[in-house]
């Protein structure tokens, strides 16, 4: 019994880092890995002010979309 409910926690583990991946929901933490580890100097935005440059971004560049 123990087993199968440990099997069921790794998938639903597995799970949620698949879609959290899917998602980007590590993509600011890797950002500011990046911007600390290339750019020292530079100034780190908030989680808010980094989605919201991402999105207008996209808008103003839609080549990877398919709409």
């Amino acid at each position: 019994m123990r087993a199968a409910a440990h099997a069921c926690v790794g998938g639903a583990r597995a799970g949620v880092w698949w879609f959290n991946s899917i998602l980007g929901g590590q993509d600011y933490q890797r950002y500011v890995d990046h911007l600390r580890r290339n750019h020292p100097g530079c100034e780190i935005p908030t989680e808010r002010e980094y989605w919201r440059q991402r999105h207008a971004d996209a808008d103003n560049n839609p080549t990877n979309r398919c709409c």
